[in-house]
């Protein structure tokens, strides 16, 4: 059956826009671009993916799009934009122009103020979206699903996908309160959630697959094959793994599914959840 792999990002590295990449992290201190990204779908047996932003520029919008034009593997875009500026629209309406421009996404994560979500600038930006047809991403740690089940519940018909199941606390074995949390924020059926990010929550030398089926087992209970898709992170991942590796454990574990459920989440979800 297809994939589509809903998650993934480019850059040009320099240490000025890419400050957040540790030493540790060395391994993708280096430019990552289409080709790059080609090998692994290749390799994986992977048919398209969707592009996220990395940097919180207008100019990464443009960049992911020109990326996109060029190469007809690369699906769609979740660009940025600022929602808090009060004149986001001339950005939206000339970014949404283009066909696979599909969404918009901002590093809540990295907000100092854990209620940033809830921010009513922000939210005034948000409601713009639905004028342009754009998906909505949610990056945040799983401290903040709490503020963001407040915060979709003030947008009932805009479209959200969840990034990397809100980053529980997989490298210290905690489930509560992210489990449970969870479970609130997918009883909104206008939220979608990527199964990706995992492995960097994990311990990144040691994580093993038993580490991560109690977050992919809660996951799978809260939103159900109709509303996950899969996404790797890449090439962030590398820090912890393989590409391929990851693709073929999450077909493990969905293999518990039907077929046409399967189907759903590796690429039925994704069409549907960005209108690809």
């Amino acid at each position: 059956m297809p994939i589509i792999d809903t998650h993934h990002h480019f850059w040009k590295y320099t240490d000025k826009e890419y400050g957040w990449i540790s030493d540790k992290m060395k391994v993708i201190r280096r430019d990552f671009l289409p080709a790059d990204l080609h090998k692994e779908l290749k390799s994986a047996g992977v048919d398209g993916a969707v592009s996220v932003q990395a940097r919180q520029t207008v100019q990464e919008s443009d960049d992911l799009l020109a990326y996109a034009e060029k190469n007809d593997f690369l699906k769609g875009v979740v660009g940025w934009v600022d929602l808090r500026d009060k004149n986001c629209d001339k950005d939206l309406e000339r970014l949404a122009k283009h066909k696979k421009f599909k969404g918009v996404r901002h590093v809540i994560q990295d907000e100092p103020d854990d209620n940033f979500i809830l921010g009513t600038a922000f939210n005034e930006g948000i409601k713009k979206l639905a004028k342009y047809d754009l998906r909505y991403d949610i990056l945040i740690f799983e401290k903040h699903l709490k503020p963001s089940i407040k915060f979709v519940d003030q947008h009932p018909k805009q479209i959200f996908i969840l990034d990397h199941i809100a980053k529980p606390r997989i490298k210290d074995r905690i489930l509560s309160p992210w489990r449970e949390n969870m479970i609130e924020l997918a009883k909104r059926p206008n939220v979608y959630c990527k199964i990706s990010g995992m492995l960097t929550e994990a311990d990144w030398d040691k994580w093993t697959a038993a580490d991560l089926a109690p977050y992919f087992d809660s996951t799978l209970q809260a939103f159900g094959p109709k509303r996950l898709m899969i996404g790797s992170d890449w090439p962030v991942m590398l820090v912890a793994g393989k590409y391929k590796q990851w693709i073929d454990m999450v077909k493990q574990v969905v293999s518990r599914y039907s077929s046409a459920e399967q189907d759903r989440i590796f690429y039925k979800n994704a069409v549907e959840a960005y209108k690809l």
